[in-house]
């Protein structure tokens, strides 16, 4: 029998029957139920794996810039190149530190340096209260380490030191 016939066959014998019919019915909101749940199950998966992929991915390109700063850094201290010359040195170093900061700031990492804002706990840490006569209570008097966000979200608070005022 085909498919054409087999659902006439199911429709002559359940027309007979209203129990038979509810029960197919159900039978066949089961199946699509079941199926359905088998394609999100499916869709989930595949989503998951594809978002796995492009972390990878993002990752990948990351290190591969920051091979490239490796190899430099590894040129600046083979034997080859020891001038004695601390000048240079340090102008190749600089160099690279700038090529290293623009590698991180084109993959979106943002340095937050509060020099002289007003203290936020959600951004910053409070290394210790210091009296100022110079810088207001509340205000930050040094910045002990920088902190860092990438597109809004923050990865890293800022180490500060906080002015509580002027001493009593």
């Amino acid at each position: 029998m085909e498919k054409n016939e087999v659902s006439e066959e199911v429709e002559r014998l359940v027309e007979d029957d209203p129990v038979a019919e509810a029960q197919e019915k159900e039978r066949i909101a089961q199946d699509k139920y079941l199926r359905l749940f088998a394609e999100f199950e499916n869709y989930r998966t595949r989503s998951a794996k594809e978002q796995l992929e492009l972390i990878s991915t993002a990752n990948g390109k990351l290190l591969e810039k920051l091979s490239e700063v490796k190899d430099n850094f590894d040129r600046a201290f083979a034997e080859e190149n020891k001038t004695g010359d601390l000048a240079i040195f340090e102008k190749g170093i600089k160099l690279i530190q700038e090529q290293f900061n623009k590698i991180l700031s084109d993959f979106g990492l943002e340095t937050i340096d509060p020099s002289g804002e007003v203290f936020d706990p959600n951004i910053h840490e409070a290394l210790i209260k210091q009296p100022s006569e110079n810088v207001p209570e509340g205000s930050i008097i040094q910045v002990y380490q920088k902190g860092y966000k990438i597109k809004n979200k923050l990865l890293k608070t800022a180490k500060v030191i906080v002015s509580s005022g002027v001493p009593a």
